[in-house]
């Protein structure tokens, strides 16, 4: 009965144990893509994510729409911060800095948008080169007015990244 025990026990001490589990590595990788969290609508940008190292990330995105009497460009620099990190998935917190021109109906617009993000950037297994990034936050931005606005993006208005 005592090697039944011993036998059951160590048999199933290390499914009981945690997994060792490491986030998905980011140091020196260069990201290329796309995102729409600017504070003009309808804007989507070409954007980059460099990690450094591992906690740290750099961001930059570059709209651009020249439709006549209607013309948007968006210029965004941001940093961010590994808060929390899982198998496949970082949580990010940071900011951002967007420069915006929004021209209406002959009428140009410039001003800018200061953000505070929260952010998530996950990785499927087998395309672990293909990073899906969503953010949340605040924006304070003064194109027209001063407003201030709550930022988000749904899973279908996410950010895609291919990192090299």
């Amino acid at each position: 009965m005592h090697r039944f025990r011993l036998l059951l026990v160590s048999s199933l001490l290390p499914m009981l144990l945690p997994f060792a589990a490491q986030a998905k590595d980011m140091e020196s990788r260069l990201g290329l893509g796309f995102r729409d969290s600017m504070a003009i609508t309808g804007l989507p940008a070409l954007a980059i994510n460099y990690y450094p190292n591992p906690e740290l990330g750099l961001t930059g995105a570059l709209g651009i729409d020249t439709e006549e009497n209607n013309s948007k460009f968006g210029l965004q620099l941001g940093m961010r911060k590994r808060i929390f990190k899982e198998d496949q998935l970082n949580f990010f917190m940071g900011g951002a800095f967007t420069l915006l021109t929004q021209e209406v109906a002959t009428v140009k617009k410039s001003g800018y948008e200061l953000s505070a993000l929260i952010a998530t950037e996950f990785f499927l297994n087998g395309l672990e080169n293909l990073g899906f990034n969503i953010e949340a936050g605040i924006g304070v931005s003064n194109v027209d007015k001063v407003r201030f606005r709550t930022l988000g993006q749904s899973f279908l208005g996410a950010g895609i990244f291919f990192y090299l």
